[in-house]
Formats: C-alpha cells, structure tokens, sequence
C-alpha cells in the first residue's frame, strides 16, 4: 500500500539574501539564530549576496564573505561584520581583514582575495540572480518558492519562515498562545 501524500522535504533551503554593510541585515540575526536554534540540521541556511550599490564597501565584504566561507567560518565572519556595521563603514577593507584575523582565519589569504577578486564570480551571480526573482532590498529570503522581504519590515518574518520550514518537513504546525 502506497502513501500519496507529499514526501516531506529533507532539509529545506532558506536562502538569505544579504549585504554586510547593512544594519537592517544585523537585525536580521536574532531571527537566523532562532531558526538555527529551532531546525538545527534540518535546514539549511544559505548566504546570498546582494550588494547595495549606496554601501561602497558592501561588495568587497560579500567577496571576504565567500573566503570566510572557503575557510570554514562564514557564518561567524558575517555575524562578526554585521556586529560591528559601523566600523566597516568607517575604514573598509582593512577592517575586512581584521576581522578574519580576529576569527582565526588566514588574513593574508583574505586580503590576497580582496586584491586578486576569485569571489567576485560569485557575488555577481548572486547580485543577478536577486535582481532576477525580484530582490531589491537586504534582508530578503526565499524559501519553498516563496521570496519574503525583510527590508521594509521584518515583523512577522520569522513566523512566516517557520510556517513555510514546518510545512516542507511535514512537522505538525505548533499552536502558539
């Protein structure tokens, strides 16, 4: 006897569209730390980057996002950036590569990265591809097809988020007071 009902989904994608030098992106953090604390291993957080073209050194820090990520710590590197808006506001690249320092990373490979631009494939692919389904603005997430903007207002997003993972997983949806 078969089942016929929708296979729940291994480990859903939300995909998070980001820029480092966004403060409505640090924001952003309380709730992507929740959905960890929540889901674990049964979702998967992905980074996107979406320079803003009025942050001047947001793509240099979606490039030292990538090498963060090839060095095994991208997630504390993004949050590491994103705690501390101002400074790369202030001083840049340099503060770039202090941060990867700070974090245990190769600093010199960081900033050997910033100069010989191997990420910058990859922040552009993303950058098109958000501009493609539609992003315009950070934080923006996609999961289960659906693109929900945070840029405007993150109220609720969380919620949402969860209704659409609980949903993929085919977890019985809580009951929240």
């Amino acid at each position: 006897m078969s089942d016929s009902s929708p296979a729940p989904c291994a480990t859903p994608v939300l995909d998070v569209w980001c820029e480092l030098q966004c403060s409505d992106c640090r924001s952003a953090l309380d709730d992507l730390r929740a959905l960890r604390g929540r889901y674990g291993d049964r979702l998967e957080l992905r980074l996107r980057h979406f320079p803003l073209e009025k942050h001047k050194h947001a793509f240099a820090a979606a490039q030292a996002a990538e090498e963060a990520l090839e060095q095994g710590k991208g997630w504390a590197y993004v949050e590491a950036v994103l705690a501390r808006v101002e400074e790369l506001d202030r001083t840049g690249e340099p503060f770039l590569v202090e941060v990867a320092a700070e974090l245990g990373l190769d600093a010199e490979e960081f900033d050997t990265a910033l100069i010989d631009g191997r990420h910058i494939l990859i922040v552009d692919a993303d950058q098109a591809e958000g501009k493609a389904i539609g992003v315009t603005g950070t934080p923006t997430y996609v999961i289960g097809g659906e693109r929900l903007d945070g840029g405007k207002s993150q109220e609720g997003l969380r919620e949402r988020i969860e209704e659409i993972v609980d949903r993929l997983l085919g977890a019985p949806r809580e009951v929240r007071p």
